[in-house]
């Protein structure tokens, strides 16, 4: 199982970079993680757009979907210049109709995962649990059996979220606030917060992702770092973990 970071900035990408998405592969099966803002030109540093096999997003907000519009764009383009007739499968939550409606194009289908419910797509089994945050919003365990990685998504800090974590191989906190700074309010965490959670869960590595547009990044990781004495690391694009 491998996790390689396309894009960690929150909101908004940086310049020649990417908002939230993950690319999870095994066994040549190709999963991408949400969909964010520039997206479509950083994945295919890695792979061509109709290599992916499906597409899972934890909710609706920009720096999670936005490039789900060129992506069925790039699909309509490739299957009429190939002429193919392939679909993506594009698996989101119900909760936004809107939301979940626009994920079905002319070669991608939206496919509503149930957040009560395991979830398998290819080799990997998703289950779910509700984030705090300002929408519907879903983290995300995912295991190949034998590893298992798990996903906040976006949201304050939640206990459930630490039985939810239990020693996972890899945390992949989203992490917009220094320590002591009010995270909650806008449905997010604090570095110190993700060391915490961390801790607690007992994981094994955390990375530090959905990053602000503020600061010294580096402090993130000192500071997740008094409260989880494991190892921590900022996402960057490219940032692989290999289980």
């Amino acid at each position: 199982m491998k996790w390689t970071v396309v894009g960690y900035w929150g909101a908004y990408p940086e310049k020649g970079e990417a908002t939230s998405a993950y690319l999870l592969e095994q066994d040549g099966f190709r999963c991408l993680i949400d969909c964010g803002s520039g997206v479509l030109s950083r994945l295919q540093t890695f792979i061509d757009v109709t290599e992916l096999d499906a597409v899972v997003l934890s909710h609706y907000h920009q720096d999670h979907i936005a490039d789900i519009g060129v992506l069925q764009y790039s699909w309509l383009v490739q299957n009429s210049l190939h002429n193919r007739n392939r679909k993506l499968p594009v698996y989101g939550h119900v909760e936004d109709k809107t939301g979940f409606l626009a994920l079905t194009h002319q070669f991608t289908e939206g496919i509503a995962y149930h957040p009560d419910e395991a979830l398998q797509v290819g080799p990997f089994q998703f289950t779910f649990i509700q984030t705090n945050h300002p929408v519907p919003c879903y983290a995300m365990r995912i295991t190949n059996g034998d590893q298992v990685i798990v996903y906040t998504a976006d949201t304050s800090f939640k206990q459930d979220l630490i039985p939810f974590s239990r020693e996972a191989d890899l945390l992949v906190s989203e992490c917009s606030f220094y320590h002591g700074q009010e995270a909650a309010k806008a449905g997010h965490l604090t570095s110190s917060q993700c060391g915490e959670l961390a801790a607690k869960a007992g994981v094994k590595q955390l990375l530090l992702t959905h990053l602000p547009h503020f600061g010294n990044r580096a402090v993130l990781q000192e500071e997740a770092g008094r409260k989880f004495s494991g190892i921590i690391q900022l996402a960057h694009e490219g940032w692989t973990w290999q289980g």
